[in-house]
């Protein structure tokens, strides 16, 4: 086996990642403080063609040398827009037919290898602060709480981690449904 280079990869141009039909998934990032984990989110959206990133609260915004460290780029293709309060944003979402999953530990989550997908369903995946998570409003008017089985002694994945586990999960679930 020989490892690929860059040029024979077959990627995307940004143009045509601007133009792309998207993955019917939105980022919602609540209250997330590490600018790296923010670029790690942009580029693992960038892959996965994701319609949209809300950076919510004290969610830092790019441009921003830190982020951009992780994001390689990724801030300039994948739609991103910033919002004050996460609960206005979910609120809105929902009321526009989105289908709002918080990844958290929580009463009655349903297992990520157990969550089935819909077909014409746009959701949203609200992962949250690296300490507090996601804030207990926004669990609270979720349409479902997803978890990520965990067998070790943590408590909990980088929120950064977590996003690529539930966006390749779904991703190939929605891919599957096509």
């Amino acid at each position: 086996m020989r490892k690929l280079k860059n040029s024979e990869l077959d990627r995307l141009t940004v143009n045509d990642f601007k133009t792309a039909e998207k993955t019917p998934i939105i980022i919602v990032l609540d209250n997330i403080r590490s600018l790296n984990n923010i670029g790690s989110v942009f580029r693992t959206s960038d892959a996965f063609l994701i319609e949209k990133i809300y950076l919510c609260g004290i969610t830092a915004t790019p441009p921003h040398k830190d982020i951009h460290k992780t994001a390689l780029g990724s801030t300039d293709t994948v739609d991103w827009e910033h919002v004050e309060n996460t609960m206005d944003l979910v609120e809105k979402l929902k009321a526009d037919g989105v289908k709002i999953c918080a990844v958290e530990q929580a009463e009655n989550a349903t297992m990520l290898n157990d969550f089935k997908v819909e077909k014409n369903t746009t959701y949203a995946l609200v992962f949250g602060n690296e300490v507090k998570g996601v804030a207990q409003n926004v669990v609270s008017v979720s349409d479902t709480v997803i978890e990520i089985p965990q067998y070790g002694t943590k408590h909990s994945l980088n929120i950064s981690v977590s996003c690529g586990v539930v966006v390749w999960d779904l991703f190939s679930k929605l891919s599957a449904k096509s």
